[in-house]
């Protein structure tokens, strides 16, 4: 059976649009998380560990199908963030210029709506007793060649600012890329395929 009471805890339009575009409607509750990382640990499970936090967050107020997810970029073993000015945008961009990259989605699923009840001593959910399932997507993505010229015009504008890596695939430095081997959707920032399973009621647990 389809699942129709969906939350989403990220105000993504990327996301919204992915689930709304395959039929599927969801109350948008972003998370509002401590993003730093509790000690060091693989791209694979970073995203996994903080999809995981923000579902946990989320699920402390909703009753539904939760899904968290978090994105990151990941070049010759390191996580890329989102930068920060225009030098930091430049320099993350030219490493990657003719290189292959990685872009990682960690996803977070819990379903409260099966959640056996609050604890009496907080109120908060038993979240050890939710179904859940976390899991995450790799997809390669080999960028082409652009100019110092390119780069510096691309930097100027809002663009790279809120985003790992300092592109988006589907906005105007989608031109660069070359070519990608695995899930478009997963660049995106939601491997859709992944999750639709659990959207048409497979059990998580």
């Amino acid at each position: 059976m389809k699942r129709e009471d969906i939350v989403l805890a990220s105000a993504s339009p990327r996301r919204i649009e992915m689930l709304e575009k395959n039929g599927f409607r969801a109350r948008v509750c972003p998370a509002d998380i401590d993003e730093h990382l509790p000690f060091d640990m693989t791209a694979e499970t970073a995203v996994m560990y903080l999809s995981f936090a923000k579902a946990g967050h989320v699920a402390a107020r909703n009753r539904g199908l939760i899904i968290a997810a978090d994105t990151v970029v990941v070049y010759d073993g390191k996580i890329i963030g989102k930068p920060a000015d225009e030098e930091e945008a430049f320099e993350v961009l030219s490493r990657l210029r003719g290189k292959c990259h990685q872009v990682i989605t960690g996803v977070c699923l819990m379903d409260t709506a099966a959640n056996p009840g609050p604890d009496e001593g907080t109120g908060q959910p038993l979240l050890a007793g939710v179904p859940k399932r976390c899991l995450y997507d790799v997809t390669d993505v080999y960028f082409g060649d652009y100019s110092d010229e390119e780069l510096r015009a691309y930097v100027q504008t809002p663009e790279p600012y809120d985003k790992a890596g300092g592109y988006a695939i589907q906005e105007t430095f989608g031109k660069y890329v070359d070519h990608i081997d695995g899930d478009m959707d997963n660049v995106i920032g939601f491997p859709f395929y992944r999750v639709l399973p659990y959207l048409n009621g497979q059990r998580l647990g």
